[in-house]
């Protein structure tokens, strides 16, 4: 069996997980991230994406978060998210919601580099409703 790590998932409005895992992948700003036992310290940005846990008791579960940061040591991992929800409670609704708003803040942004940025997320959003909820 493979080494155990303290996991903790956690967004402004709560804590999603706190549980010991195996495994989980996660979806970092430069590309997908596995962390295992023991890993590197480590810390990283977090884009739109799923997060994949993999417990110690064997069961998978996914996560879509929207940005936050991980902060990776050799004992544990934790994921701030800026928001994040158990994939099995996102609809369609409410990723178009989030990619309209996205839309509305790069079209109202003040500057070239806000709006870039904007963009960025706006893209991210859209690639991710692509991969979880196929037309």
């Amino acid at each position: 069996m493979a080494d155990a790590f303290n996991f903790e998932l956690v967004s402004p409005e709560r804590l999603l997980v706190s549980e010991k895992a195996t495994e989980v992948v996660i979806p970092a700003t430069l590309g997908e991230m596995t962390v295992l036992a023991n890993h590197a310290p480590t810390m990283t940005t977090i884009k739109p994406g799923v997060v994949t846990v993999k417990l110690a008791s064997g069961q998978m579960d996914k996560y879509v978060v929207f940005g936050g940061f991980a902060d990776i040591l050799p004992t544990g991992c934790t994921l701030l998210a800026e928001s994040a929800v158990a994939l099995s409670d996102i609809t369609r609704e409410t990723l178009q919601a989030r990619i309209e708003a996205a839309r509305a803040d790069a079209g109202a942004a003040a500057d070239h580099e806000h709006r870039t940025k904007l963009e960025e997320y706006l893209a991210q959003l859209t690639e991710l409703n692509g991969a979880i909820l196929p037309a």
